[in-house]
This record gives structure tokens, sequence and C-alpha cells, in this order.
């Protein structure tokens, strides 16, 4: 966990270290974050939004290819959305029900549904930018009603703006000084500004009970 933390907050100095070790082979392992943060349900603290901004950054350095670090975090998004919805159309029910998984948080459950009672299916797209609620949205359409058509539609949608957005962003604007010297804290804006959404929608949820009792 420690190790996870730590690459999260000094992200941009770690994908300098992956870079010069490891070559192309950046392209993969990139892939692979984003493919297990989006589509393991044991995985959500994982970078996703300032992964996908610094990955922009060093693009503009020319330390990455920009179309192909696009299509590659692109590709990795819909695949991992697509992988955790056949997670929760084949094992939803068995994991849900189980109260006391040591890998599904039911808060984490809680919050997620509480996006679909409000968004419905364009939770799919939405959740994009909503860090946990990303990686359990997926999940929960799969084992709940929703087809996969309707699906898959909304997948490549969300995964088109989420990547577009992050990636493109740290591409134009990596380069700007104050930008480009303050990665690190940058960064760990984006994660807490992506936080926001759940911090808002617990706050009103325990006002809600706080009402009601």
């Amino acid at each position: 966990m420690g190790t996870i933390i730590d690459f999260i907050i000094h992200i941009d100095k770690h994908l300098i270290e992956i870079i010069n070790n490891y070559g192309s082979i950046t392209y993969l392992i990139l892939f692979l974050i984003i493919f297990c943060e989006t589509g393991l349900v044991i995985m959500p603290i994982l970078p996703g939004d300032s992964l996908l901004f610094v990955c922009g950054a060093l693009a503009a350095l020319k330390a990455l290819n920009i179309l192909v670090i696009f299509f590659v975090l692109f590709l990795a998004a819909i695949l991992g959305d697509a992988c955790n919805y056949a997670i929760g159309k084949y094992l939803g029910h068995r994991l849900l029900s189980n109260d006391k998984s040591r890998f599904i948080k039911k808060e984490h459950i809680l919050k997620t549904k509480t996006f679909f009672e409000k968004h419905g299916p364009k939770t799919i797209v939405l959740a994009r930018f909503v860090p946990i609620v990303r990686t359990f949205a997926p999940f929960l359409a799969g084992s709940g009603d929703m087809k996969y058509v309707k699906f898959f539609s909304y997948n490549v949608i969300g995964a088109f703006f989420w990547v577009s957005i992050f990636v493109f962003g740290g591409y134009f604007f990596g380069n700007i000084p104050i930008i480009k010297n303050n990665l690190t804290f940058l960064g760990l804006g984006i994660v807490i500004i992506s936080l926001l959404p759940i911090i808002i929608i617990q706050i009103k949820n325990k006002l809600n009970k706080t009402e009601n009792s």
C-alpha cells in the first residue's frame, strides 16, 4: 500500500524513472496500470486522472509519443471497464452477498449505487472522472440489469472523454513553467479535486441521516 501511495504522490518522478529504465515497455506498464485501475474492483487506489495528465505532460517533453500513449490508454480504459463488467456479471452477486469481503468495501458500493440512482446509465461516463466510483461502476452495471450493448457505448464514450481531457490537457498545459516545475503538487491537486464529489455525497448522506433520525 505504501508503495502505491508513494507512486501516486511522486508520479512524475517515478514515470521518468520507468521511461529511462524500460523505454518502449513503458507503454505496456501504463496500459496495465489503467487496465487494473478500471478493470479490477480490488485496485481502486491505483492512479488514474493524475497518471493520464502526467503522461500527457511527458509526451509534450517528447519522453512519450502523444498519439501512441493516447491510444494505449484509451484501449486500456475500454478493456478495463469491459473486464470489470464481466466480473460483475459472473461473480457480482456472490461478491456482493458477502458482507465480510476483504476486497470490496461496502461503502464504495453504496457510493456507486448513489451515482447510479442519480444519473442512471450515464454513470458509466460520469464515473470516469470520479476515483473509486470509476472502478465500481462497471462492476455494478455487470451485476445489474444493464445490457452489454448499452454499457459498451457508454464505456467507449466515457473512456474517450476521460483519456482525451487529461492526456491532452497534460500535453498542452504541462509545459507551462509553473505546471512543469510542480507536477507532483499538480498530481495531488487533481486527486483531491477528483475526490470532492465523493466527499460531498458523504456529507449529504450524513446530513440526510441526521434529518431523518
